[in-house]
Parts: structure tokens; C-alpha cells; sequence
């Protein structure tokens, strides 16, 4: 199997676990706003602060390191899942000895509770982490989305039943740990795998090298990415930080399943490509153009129909959770710059210059919403936004002295996607304008109705515009359409 179907056919399989995913959680989503309050969804996502960043030590960055490496054999995965199991009891022990003095931070000694169960899964993770990454550096990404939706399933059955039986925030918790022992169990069949014991720490060190970097970017990228509730949660309470995250995590929904399915698939490519600078330009750019056609439409929408789309799918009390949300959607093209961009640093061992970027912009996003904060979330949401705009213009930087490239091959890049969704944009506001009264009033039928109309003009579009950045892709589709024979 060449590179290029390789990492169409790796692409098709990451898209299809990140879509069902999205898409699943998404509906869990809508069912959960009405089984939970906000407060509840906060103060989930304010222990989530910490475990989340917990984990990024706990893999240490040595399964990046090995998915990367040229050669990787059992005595490897052995020593990856020994360190990786010594780190998670270190934590488990740090955050039960602190669960008390976390209670009384934010004045409700349920957070300590909850803080203690979550973090049990941190002796699960080696045996979900290891056979991942197995199967991740084998690009097995088949075996994967299947791991991942059918864990999916088992952790929205858990999750839904526990909050219509009257569990609060128990019922997220709780089925993150067992679905995650469900996922260790599928993986390792996949894989094959069993664990095994190995205090090489000569090798351990080589790994250590790399994932050190890799973890320590993790950890500030995530530490950037989690200052908005941090913040919040100190000053607007629980309900804040669940209207926020409620914005936050739909703006990143088509982000994360367009972008994040091609971030896999483009790393690995990149990390075989790296001594082959034409090549490796050629996927960087390609990747944007394609990620910008396929995800800018999603958050034209959102600009449009912020308020009765949150409506509608949420209800009325996350109506709040409108402006930040058009908000954060401005800063769609910069996300998926800046995450591909990460990809390349990546793949080439640039991950120290990434680490200096990264570590700028916490400082830069903490005085951003800082100052915004006297505005509530949208003020906020705008201070993140316009520190991403620094933090998208110093990574693309980086990449493009990685790959020798220029400032005009990043304009070229999104082009295609520009023009589609000027076009979008206009039929939008043409069709907000020619919209009778009673489709306006009632919010599911006007945003049905407003999503009908985009997405059939943007299709139509994408299809048969001249494009000539576009002119393979399009084939493809029209011939999966049945709208153009194959060729002989």
C-alpha cells in the first residue's frame, strides 16, 4: 500500500471514530442538559482540570515517543507500560492524600469525592495507553475506531442511566472509569498484547528524551486551553464554567473531528516523510486546504445561528452559552492552523521550539482574559481568541522554517475554502432575509431551514465550481455520488 492511500484509507478510519464520537456525544450531550443543571456539568469539568493534566505525566509522552521511533519491538512496550504504571499509582496516591484540601477550595467536600474516583483510572490508563499505541504506530486505525465507538457506547449507556436514576455529577464520572478498564480490554485483544515487565531504563532513558518534550508541551498546551475555566470557575461559580464549557466544547466539535482525524494520520506520514522536504510541504499544505473545506461551513453556521441552535438543542436555560460561542468561532482557521502546524513540529523533533510558543501563550491568554473577564464569558471568549491569533502566527512560523516554506503557501492553502464560504456566508444572509416570518419564530424550523439551504449551496459549490486545488477531491466525491464514472 503506497504513503498516499495509506494515509487517505489511516484518514477515513480516524474521521469515522472522531465523527461517530462527535456525533454520538453530541446527542449525549443534548439528552444530559436536560438530566443535569450546569452547575453539575461544572463541577465535573473543574475536576476534570486536574485529572486531565495529570494525565499527560502519566503518559510522560513515551507512547508519542514510540509511535515515532523508527524501531519499536515487546521489550519497548513492556518498559512503556512498566513506567507508565509506577507514574499512575504515584498519582492516584497524590490526589487522594489532596482530595480534602480540594473540598474546602471550592467549598464543597463533594469535589473531594469526586476527585478520588476519578482519578482510579489512572491505573487503568497503561493498559488502554500501551496497546493503543500499538495499534496506533502499525496505523491500524480500523481496529482503533472500532475500540473507540464501541467503548462510546458503553460509557453513553453508563452515563445516561446513572443521571435518570438521579446520580448528578457521579454519572460522568463513573463512566469514564469503567468504560476506560471496557477500552484497556478491547485494545489489548487488538493489539494482541499482554503486559509485560522491563527496568531497561537505559531505553527508557532514549525515550524519556523525547517524551519529555512531548509531554511537557502536552501539559502547557493544556494548561492554555483550560485557563478560561479555571478563571471562570473562581469567579462566575459552577453555572458560569458549565455555560462556557458548553459553548467552548460545540465551537471544538467540528475542530476536533475534521482537524483532529487528519492531526493522526498527518504526524505518522510526517514522521516517515521527514527527511523528504518536498513531500512533507506537500501533505502540511494539502492537509490545510482540505481541513478548512471541510470545517470553516460548520462555524459560518454558528456565527449565524448561535442563540436558536443552543435553544434548540439545549434549551433555553444554555441560551447564555450563545455569544461565546459565535465568538470562539472566529478563531476556526487559526485552530486548525495551529493544530496541524503541531503536527509538523512534531514529526521533525521540534517540539522544544513548540514548548517556547506554548509556554508564551499562557502568559499572553491569561492577561487576554484577564482583560476580558469584567465582560463575563463573551469577554473571555474574545481575550482566548485573540491570544490564539498570536499563538497560531508563532507555530505556522515555526513549521514553515521546519519545511522551508513561505507565507504565501499558507495563503494558497485556504483559497479553496475562502471562496466556498464566501458563497455560503451570502446565501445565508440572502436566505435570513427571504425567510417568512413564522420560520423565524420558531427556532428548530429556522435553523432546520437555514442549514438546508447553506449546506445544499455549499454542496453544489464544492461540486462543480472550478476549483483547481479541488479538482481531485471533487472527482472523488462524484463518483461516489454516482454523479461521474471511474475511470477505466
Amino acid at each position: 500500500m503506497s504513503l498516499g492511500h495509506s494515509i487517505r484509507h489511516g484518514a477515513k478510519w480516524v474521521f469515522i471514530g472522531n465523527t461517530g464520537s462527535q456525533v454520538v456525544n453530541f446527542a449525549l450531550g443534548l439528552i444530559l442538559a436536560r438530566l443535569l443543571v450546569p452547575a453539575e456539568f461544572g463541577m465535573v469539568a473543574t475536576v476534570q482540570i486536574f485529572t486531565s493534566l495529570a494525565g499527560f505525566v502519566a503518559g510522560g509522552g513515551m507512547g508519542q515517543a514510540i509511535v515515532r521511533a523508527k524501531d519499536a519491538g515487546k521489550r519497548d512496550y513492556d518498559l512503556l507500560f512498566t513506567l507508565q504504571f509506577l507514574i499512575g499509582l504515584l498519582i492516584v496516591s497524590f490526589f487522594f492524600a489532596i482530595a480534602p484540601w480540594f473540598g474546602r477550595w471550592y467549598a464543597n467536600p463533594l469535589y473531594a469525592d469526586l476527585l478520588r474516583v476519578a482519578a482510579l483510572s489512572f491505573v487503568v490508563r497503561p493498559f488502554f495507553n500501551v496497546p493503543s499505541n500499538m495499534l496506533y504506530r502499525e496505523m491500524r486505525f480500523k481496529a482503533k475506531t472500532v475500540v473507540q465507538l464501541t467503548n462510546l457506547a458503553i460509557y453513553n449507556t453508563i452515563a445516561l442511566s446513572l443521571a435518570y436514576l438521579g446520580h448528578g455529577p457521579w454519572s460522568l464520572i463513573l463512566a469514564g472509569l469503567f468504560s476506560s478498564m471496557a477500552g484497556a480490554l478491547q485494545f489489548a485483544w487488538h493489539a494482541r498484547w499482554r503486559p509485560g515487565i522491563c527496568f531497561d531504563f537505559g531505553r527508557a532513558g532514549e525515550l524519556m528524551r523525547y517524551g519529555l518534550l512531548a509531554s511537557t508541551n502536552d501539559i502547557v498546551c493544556y494548561i492554555r486551553a483550560q485557563l478560561p475555566t479555571f478563571i471562570l470557575s473562581r469567579s462566575l461559580g459552577p453555572a458560569g464554567v458549565g455555560l462556557y464549557n458548553k459553548a467552548e466544547s460545540l465551537a471544538a466539535r467540528p475542530h476536533g473531528f475534521i482537524t483532529g482525524s487528519v492531526y493522526d494520520v498527518l504526524f505518522r506520514a510526517l514522521a516517515k516523510e521527514q527527511d523528504n522536504l518536498d513531500k512533507s510541504r506537500y501533505l502540511f499544505f494539502r492537509s490545510l486546504t482540505l481541513v478548512a473545506v471541510y470545517g470553516l461551513p460548520f462555524y459560518v453556521g454558528f456565527l449565524w445561528l448561535a442563540r436558536p441552535l443552543m435553544v434548540t438543542l439545549f434549551g433555553d436555560r444554555w441560551a447564555d452559552s450563545a455569544a461565546p460561542l459565535m465568538i470562539l468561532s472566529l478563531a476556526a482557521p487559526l485552530m486548525m492552523i495551529e493544530n496541524l502546524s503541531g503536527a509538523v513540529l512534531a514529526a521533525r523533533s521540534w517540539l522544544g521550539r513548540e514548548l517556547v510558543a506554548q509556554i508564551v501563550m499562557i502568559g499572553v491568554a491569561t492577561i487576554a482574559i484577564l482583560a476580558g473577564l469584567p465582560y463575563g464569558m463573551t469577554g473571555v471568549a474574545t481575550g482566548m481568541v485573540a491570544a490564539l491569533f498570536y499563538l497560531t502566527l508563532h507555530m505556522f512560523w515555526l513549521a514553515k522554517r521546519s519545511l522551508d516554506a513561505r507565507w504565501s503557501d499558507l495563503v494558497r492553502a485556504f483559497i479553496p475554502a475562502a471562496l466556498l464560504n464566501a458563497i455560503l456566508f451570502a446565501t445565508l444572509w440572502l436566505a435570513d432575509r427571504v425567510m417568512p416570518p413564522a420560520i423565524h419564530s420558531i427556532d428548530a424550523l429556522y435553523v432546520l431551514s437555514m442549514g438546508a439551504a447553506g449546506g445544499l449551496v455549499y454542496a453544489i459549490c464544492f461540486l462543480y465550481l472550478p476549483i483547481p486545488a479541488l479538482t481531485s477531491e471533487t472527482a472523488r466525491w462524484k463518483i461516489r455520488l454516482k454523479l461521474a464514472k471511474a475511470p477505466a
